[in-house]
């Protein structure tokens, strides 16, 4: 029994030949068309991901932990108390340098007082003298008449002399006290200012037994515990700033060619997927290489040599509404399109601000002020 196959169709088959051959010819058209219109100047990357500031949170003087008030995941304000060390050594510290202020600005003052009186001594030492010379001119005119004796005389001038050597002491007593105190008050003196100066270090200490947050942000990385030794600059916990994120995309080293600072960026996260498109802009390329800045750079200069394409950071920074409405998180992942046919306006960058308010002594200079009021004495 012999079975016959169907022949083909050769119109069929040329037929269906030339639809594929138009489709992939169509699809070639529209990738040339795209990429003539759009792709030449855009450059993309999925190697992108978001970065931020890490804010380590440490102490700046050493002591024993009593409060742990925030933990991992926690939103904080700038300002807002963490961690609270042990102030008992801090607020003795604080009373003894109250204490030796008020003494130092006692003694100064009494210093001042000593000065008025070696001035006022120096005026009775003088008169001494000019009542001491009149004595002795007085007996020498007597002796010359016979009047009153030579020995009387000389008793005159033993009495002149002493009155001269008490105002030679008086005037080396008060140029000592004009020493110790002459271009200065009580309030400017440098006894004084040394006390004040220890003073506002012992307040310093005892306001950073309280650590507080540097900037907003969310806590990470907390490792402090309830009743540790810590030491100044110990890593206590981790702020992340989360309106300060920007992206690193690492882009191919052929894909350089034509991107500039200022020049606009598009992203979109997986977090979002394509629900949302992120704004961004250039706003530096790294000065090398992740290899060169590794532990263990590559070495080349070897006999199995392969070349590797390597890849630049490139930073984008992200408009912060946008990250208000839609907030990220560090290390989440991003497809990234530079439009690299754009020009970059690199003027038009904002300038990079980080900043922090630091303890001022505003509190121990009002301290200050009420126990020198407390303790001066009136200067004559």
């Amino acid at each position: 029994m012999t079975v016959h196959q169907p022949q083909a169709d050769p119109a069929r088959r040329k037929r269906l030949l030339i639809i594929i051959g138009l489709v992939f010819l169509a699809a070639g058209i529209a990738w040339t068309v795209h990429w003539y219109l759009h792709g030449r100047s855009h450059a993309s990357t999925d190697d992108a991901y978001v970065a931020g500031n890490l804010i380590r949170v440490t102490p700046r003087i050493g002591g024993t932990v009593a409060a742990v008030l925030a933990d991992d995941t926690e939103q904080v304000k700038q300002g807002q108390v963490l961690v609270r060390l042990d102030d008992s050594d801090a607020r003795l510290a604080l009373d003894k340098a109250e204490a030796d202020l008020g003494e130092t600005v006692r003694r100064i003052g009494q210093s001042f007082a000593g000065r008025n009186q070696q001035t006022a001594n120096l005026a009775v030492k003088r008169h001494k003298l000019d009542q001491a010379e009149a004595d002795l001119a007085r007996r020498e005119r007597a002796v010359s008449v016979q009047a009153v004796s030579k020995e009387e005389a000389e008793h005159a001038r033993a009495a002149r002399d002493q009155a001269k050597s008490e105002l030679d002491l008086a005037r080396a007593q008060l140029a000592a006290s004009d020493a110790e105190v002459a271009g200065t008050s009580v309030a400017t003196h440098p006894a004084v200012k040394q006390a004040e100066a220890r003073l506002r270090e012992a307040w310093l200490a005892l306001n950073r037994c309280a650590i507080r947050a540097p900037a907003d942000g969310q806590i990470a990385k907390r490792s402090v515990q309830i009743g540790q030794q810590v030491a100044p600059g110990a890593p206590l916990m981790a702020i992340v700033p989360m309106t300060q994120l920007w992206v690193e995309a690492n882009y191919k080293e052929d894909q350089l060619d034509g991107m500039a600072i200022g020049q606009p960026v598009q992203l979109v996260s997986d977090l979002y997927g394509n629900d949302f498109t992120f704004h961004g802009t250039v706003t530096g390329l790294s000065a090398g290489t992740g290899s060169v800045f590794s532990l263990l750079p590559a070495q080349n200069a070897s006999g199995n040599w392969i070349k590797i394409v390597q890849r630049l950071p490139v930073r984008i920074a992200l408009d912060p509404r946008e990250l208000a409405g839609h907030p990220l998180r560090v290390g989440l992942s991003m497809k990234v399109e530079v439009e690299t046919g754009a020009a970059g306006k690199a003027e038009n960058l904002p300038p990079t601000r980080y900043e922090t308010p630091m303890e001022d002594a505003q509190g121990a200079d009002a301290l200050i002020r009420t126990i020198l009021q407390a303790n001066r004495a009136r200067q004559g």
